[in-house]
C-alpha cells in the first residue's frame, strides 16, 4: 500500500473507518497506516477528522446567518435575479430605488434565516461519509471535502430551506414588494412583465454561498495554522 504520510489522509481515513464501523480488514489496513503516518493515533486522527469537518460547518452556518452573513458579504451578497434586472432598472430611473432596494435587502434577510438550520444537515454528511468518499477527498483539491458535502447534502438543504426561505420571505414582505412593483412596472407601456421563482432563486442562491463559504473554511484549516483554533486541530494538522 502507498505510504501516506500527510495528516489530514491520517485524519479522513481514520475517522471514516470509526464512524462507518468497518471490519477487521480495513482496521488492519487503517493500524499500518497510522504505524507510518508519523504517530497520529487512531483516537487523535478520528477525532480530528470529526473536529476538522464540524469546525469548517460551524464557522460557516455562524457566518451566513448572522445579520449580513449574506448581505454584507460582497462574495455572496444575493442580486436581483437576472430576469426581473431590466424591470429594476426602469424603475430606479422612475425615483423606484429605494424600493427596489428593499427588495434586495429582504432576499438576503430570508438568506440569512435559512441559512441557520445547516447545522443537522451538515452533521448527518460527516456520518455518512465513507472510505472510498474520503479517498476522493484526499485526492482532491482544497476544496474537495465541500465538494463532498455539495453532492451529499445539497437535496436535503434545498428541501430544508425552501419552506424557511419562503417563510421568512412573507414575513419580511418581499412577495409584498415584488408584487408592488411588478404592478408599477406592468403599467409602462412596451414592457414584457417578467416571471421569476423568487422563493426558489433564493434558496439556490443561500446554498451556493453556503457553499462558498465552506470552501473558504476548508483552505483555512488546511493551509493557515491561525485557523485552527483548538488544541486537536493544531496537534493534527500542525503535523
Amino acid at each position: 500500500m502507498t505510504r501516506l504520510r500527510n495528516p489530514w489522509v491520517m485524519v479522513l481515513l481514520a475517522g471514516v473507518l470509526l464512524v462507518s464501523g468497518a471490519g477487521p480488514a480495513p482496521r488492519a489496513q487503517l493500524d499500518k497506516l497510522l504505524s507510518q503516518g508519523g504517530g497520529i493515533d487512531e483516537k487523535t486522527a478520528a477525532a480530528g477528522l470529526k473536529e476538522a469537518l464540524q469546525v469548517g460547518a460551524e464557522r460557516t452556518v455562524l457566518q451566513t446567518s448572522k445579520v449580513d452573513g449574506f448581505l454584507g458579504n460582497a462574495l455572496i451578497r444575493i442580486a436581483l435575479p437576472k430576469e426581473i434586472r431590466p424591470m429594476a432598472d426602469t424603475l430606479r430611473k422612475l425615483g423606484m430605488g429605494k424600493e427596489v432596494d428593499e427588495l434586495e435587502v429582504a432576499m438576503n434577510r430570508a438568506a440569512e434565516k435559512a441559512a441557520g438550520e445547516a447545522r443537522p444537515i451538515f452533521a448527518d454528511g460527516i456520518k455518512q461519509m465513507t472510505l472510498p468518499d474520503a479517498v476522493h477527498i484526499l485526492r482532491g483539491g482544497n476544496t474537495a471535502a465541500t465538494q463532498y458535502f455539495r453532492a451529499h447534502t445539497s437535496a436535503a438543504l434545498d428541501a430544508k430551506f425552501l419552506p424557511i426561505v419562503t417563510k421568512s420571505m412573507e414575513k419580511v414582505g418581499v412577495a409584498q414588494q415584488y408584487n408592488r412593483l411588478i404592478e408599477r412596472y406592468d403599467k409602462l407601456p412596451f414592457v414584457t412583465k417578467p416571471a421569476v421563482n423568487l422563493d426558489q432563486y433564493v434558496t439556490n442562491r443561500t446554498l451556493a454561498g453556503l457553499f462558498t463559504v465552506l470552501g473558504q473554511q476548508e483552505k483555512r484549516i488546511r493551509k493557515h495554522p491561525a485557523a485552527r483554533t483548538t488544541d486537536l486541530l493544531k496537534e493534527v494538522f500542525g503535523r
